[in-house]
């Protein structure tokens, strides 16, 4: 081993001690600040469907809707394969389990909505649906119909439609209470949102609803949705979103981007309002951004440009929707919308080619980190808390197999979660 070295300090153990005291309040605001990723799944998309027209085979129907768009439009793998630029070898596994998804699970996150899809209506027959809502979400969780994540959409905070909003909120939220409790799956997304004093004043709504059903305090979380630039840059020249993270008091779940709302905003014209114009992605980087480290997570936009008609026009909107998926993902955004059924299968091709593909070098790169082997890339903890995620994301939405991953990278699932959202200290996971 050599001669043993000589430790020497020159500083009195009292140094540390006062540079520590001094930190206190910051290594406390660091941990309230950014706590980091909650760990728990991440949808891949949400759906919107008007509260006069959900039901309770709402579900179902997109999934058979989808599977007939694939039937119809791509049938087999290589037709798929083909309309998408997927690769050959990825062609299969991709079609069969983007069919068994739409079987089984065609919707992963459904938005009830009040605001724009649904619009003005009379009092008591918004009232009606809201309860109608409530009522049928209840339902779903009790007989296993639901999606991992269901809620609604209300009426935004702004003064026109405060009152309507905060009722149908109330509406909603008191039924699912006389009809068990709230789900796990509870989302609420709030609309609009231009100021940070919203969000505190939804945040007071959720405490007076709280304290009045003897819920924990901050049992409701929500997401934020993001649809004008004021919520980007506000007034004074500070990123207003970030203040609306901290306004919501560590219940903010999401931010969401409105992309047509917001191009507007900033003057975009009809023809090119898309989630890949660089006002949208200045937008959702500022995000991306504020949301870092928080828990709160960025969910992209929408096309509204729907798969329907010949097969042709299906497939030239189905490359779109497809290309916009795997571009976002390609920026760590790994949820986005929905708005109609014919998007289901593309969705789902985009989102299991992008984790098959790099399945087997994402393993290895996580295997290595762990035996120590070295190899020709360095990585850090950051990068294999990355990587852990990558893999974990994969298994969440059924691109990949529990089974598989631990074949490639000799991980379970509680070493992947392990590193993915590691403690304060050293994580040490032994390899088998």
């Amino acid at each position: 081993m050599g001669q043993q070295e000589k430790v020497a300090t020159s500083l009195a153990g009292t140094v540390s001690e006062e540079i520590s005291a001094s930190l206190t309040a910051v290594d406390a605001e660091l941990a309230r600040r950014y706590p980091g990723d909650p760990g728990t799944r991440q949808p891949v998309h949400t759906v919107y469907v008007p509260g006069d027209v959900f039901g309770p085979g709402t579900l179902r129907s997109w999934g058979d809707q989808a599977l007939a768009a694939l039937d119809e439009h791509a049938p087999d793998a290589a037709s798929l394969a083909a309309v998408l630029g997927i690769p050959e070898e990825l062609a299969g596994p991709v079609h069969d389990r983007v069919r068994a998804k739409l079987e089984r699970e065609p919707v992963e996150d459904l938005r009830i909505d009040f605001e724009d899809g649904y619009g003005p209506r009379p009092g008591a027959e918004e009232d009606e649906a809201a309860a109608r809502a409530a009522r049928l979400v209840s339902e779903a969780y009790a007989n296993g119909a639901a999606a991992p994540y269901m809620g609604i959409r209300m009426k935004c905070m702004e003064a026109g439609v405060r009152d309507r909003g905060i009722r149908t909120t109330d509406v909603f939220l008191t039924g699912l209470m006389e009809a068990g409790g709230l789900p796990d799956g509870l989302v609420l997304t709030l609309p609009k949102v231009t100021y940070p004093e919203q969000v505190t004043a939804f945040v007071q709504l959720l405490e007076a609803f709280e304290k009045a059903h003897g819920l924990d305090a901050g049992r409701i979380g929500f997401e934020i949705q993001i649809e004008t630039s004021q919520s980007i840059l506000a007034a004074d020249g500070t990123a207003a979103v970030a203040r609306m993270i901290d306004a919501a008091r560590g219940r903010a779940t999401g931010l969401h981007y409105g992309t047509f709302d917001y191009s507007a905003c900033v003057g975009v014209s009809a023809a090119y309002q898309a989630s890949d114009h660089p006002a949208a992605d200045h937008a959702k980087a500022v995000m991306q951004v504020a949301a870092a480290g928080t828990g709160v997570r960025v969910s992209d936009g929408s096309t509204n440009v729907l798969p329907v008609g010949p097969t042709a026009q299906v497939h030239e909107a189905w490359r779109l929707h497809y290309g916009l998926t795997r571009r976002a993902l390609a920026r760590a955004y790994y949820q986005g919308w929905d708005m109609h059924p014919g998007h289901l299968p593309t969705r789902y091709a985009a989102v299991y080619t992008f984790y098959r593909e790099g399945l087997e070098p994402a393993a290895a790169r996580l295997a290595a980190y762990v035996a120590k082997a070295g190899g020709d890339v360095m990585d850090e903890p950051a990068t294999a808390k990355a990587l852990s995620g990558y893999l974990l994301r994969g298994i969440d939405c059924g691109a990949l197999d529990t089974a598989e991953v631990a074949r490639l990278t000799g991980l379970t699932r509680a070493d992947l979660d392990a590193f993915a959202s590691p403690r304060r200290g050293d994580l040490t996971v032994t390899a088998p």
